[in-house]
């Protein structure tokens, strides 16, 4: 299934949660929000089941505004760095000599308000930063809450997929004792959506990613080739730490970003940025 969050086109339209039907149309469900639905899980997942082979009327999906599928999150977006090889590698200029690939995940957060719709603009925050980069990433929505979460059971945690780009700002990025949340978590930076695929329609490791800029492509990757793959991270990410329905992860980006290029690339006002995950959908999102 595909689920989304969406508003009327009309100004002050409170969100609704919907389900896709088709390509072109949506069943309105009625959820409170995206993050109740998540955590009813399987029950609802079959009540939604129901309604789609029901006589719900369909809603053009060309007549409202798709929001992020989790437009406020309760907590930080997790994210994870240097999990793709290639990436790690074309990084190595902007790293202090020495730097070893990690033994462990290197996580790190992006505000709520760092959250974005699929479609809309990211805003550039003229006088604040000046280098935008772009990093497509698989997001992971957990399902199940838990901690101290094994391996061996760690998918059954999942509640879906979403495309996510971890825009970031790398002026800012290394400007912060070497830390990267500044960098990462200005407002507006982290498009996500289209929808979310649920866990049981989607074959997380074999994915293609890929970014665009004015439809040049910019990154094209697979999954397969995270360095850390998903039952690892939410071991890791959930050692001592409670992981709740509808947080979300961000996986990591391939090699093909901006400031690693000769010369480097960053994103301009005017700039459409394409973000995306085979399965899933496509975020275009405009720069400035």
């Amino acid at each position: 299934m595909r689920l989304l969050t969406y508003q009327a086109k009309k100004k002050g339209s409170t969100p609704r949660v919907g389900a896709m039907s088709g390509a072109e149309h949506l069943v309105d469900l009625k959820f409170k929000d995206m993050i109740s639905l998540i955590e009813g899980g399987s029950k609802n997942l079959s009540s939604i089941k129901k309604i789609l082979k029901g006589k719900s009327k369909p809603i053009p999906l060309s007549s409202v505004h798709v929001l992020a599928p989790i437009p406020r999150p309760r907590k930080n977006v997790f994210c994870v760095g240097w999990n793709y090889l290639e990436h790690f590698e074309e990084g190595a200029k902007a790293r202090a000599p020495g730097v070893e690939l990690p033994k462990h995940p290197t996580f790190f957060t992006k505000q709520p308000l760092a959250v974005n719709g699929p479609y809309d603009r990211i805003p550039l925050h003229a006088g604040v930063t000046e280098k935008v980069d772009w990093e497509v990433e698989l997001g992971v929505i957990i399902g199940k809450g838990g901690i101290n979460i094994k391996e061996a059971d760690a998918m059954k945690h999942v509640f879906g997929y979403t495309v996510v780009n971890d825009v970031t700002w790398r002026d800012i990025q290394r400007r912060h004792g070497g830390q990267w949340h500044k960098g990462k978590s200005l407002d507006g930076t982290c498009p996500m959506g289209p929808c979310i695929v649920t866990a049981d329609s989607l074959k997380w490791d074999e994915l293609q990613v890929t970014c665009r800029v004015n439809g040049a492509v910019k990154q094209d990757s697979n999954t397969r080739h995270m360095y850390f793959k998903l039952p690892r991270l939410i071991a890791d990410l959930s050692a001592g730490m409670t992981l709740e329905p509808g947080d979300v992860i961000s996986t990591g980006t391939p090699e093909g970003v901006g400031y690693a290029r000769t010369p480097p690339e960053y994103l301009e006002p005017g700039d459409l940025l394409e973000t995306e995950v085979e399965g899933i959908g496509v975020l275009r999102n405009p720069i400035g």
